[in-house]
C-alpha cells in the first residue's frame, strides 16, 4: 500500500480496519478514532518514526520494524521551501518503510518517514 503526502496511511488504516468509507475518515474525529480502532484490532500495533533529517535529493531514509513485526502500512514528508516527496513504499522484506524527496532548488531535503508495525 502506497501512501500519499496528502493522506497519510492512518486513514487508510482506519478505513481497512473499521470497514468505515473514506468520507467518514476525513472527519475531526478520524484520528482519535483510528488509533482507537487500529490497537483494539491489530496486535502489536505501533507507530516508529524516524524524525525529520536533511538528506541529499532522492537518498533514501528508511524506519524498521522491532523485531518480530512487519510493516502494515507507513508514510513521508518532504519538508522545504520546494520539497516534493518523490517516494513512500514499503522496504522489499515488509519491515520497514521508506521514504525520498527532493527540492528544485537545493541539493538537500527534509525527510521524515514512519511505519505502522504489527505481529506477523
Amino acid at each position: 500500500m502506497r501512501a500519499k503526502k496528502a493522506l497519510g496511511a492512518g486513514a487508510v488504516l482506519l478505513a481497512l480496519v473499521s470497514g468505515i468509507g473514506w468520507a467518514q475518515a476525513a472527519d475531526s474525529q478520524a484520528p482519535a478514532r483510528a488509533k482507537a480502532a487500529a490497537t483494539a484490532a491489530v496486535d502489536g500495533y505501533q507507530i516508529v518514526r524516524l524524525p525529520n533529517a536533511d538528506v541529499g535529493n532522492f537518498q533514501r531514509r528508511t524506519v524498521y520494524c522491532p523485531s518480530g513485526k512487519a510493516a502494515i502500512g507507513g508514510g513521508a514528508e518532504a519538508q522545504g521551501s520546494d520539497a516534493i516527496l518523490v517516494g513512500s513504499f514499503p522496504t522489499d522484506g515488509g519491515d520497514g518503510w521508506i521514504g525520498l524527496g527532493r527540492q528544485t532548488r537545493y541539493s538537500t531535503v527534509g525527510i521524515s518517514v514512519y511505519v505502522i508495525c504489527a505481529y506477523r
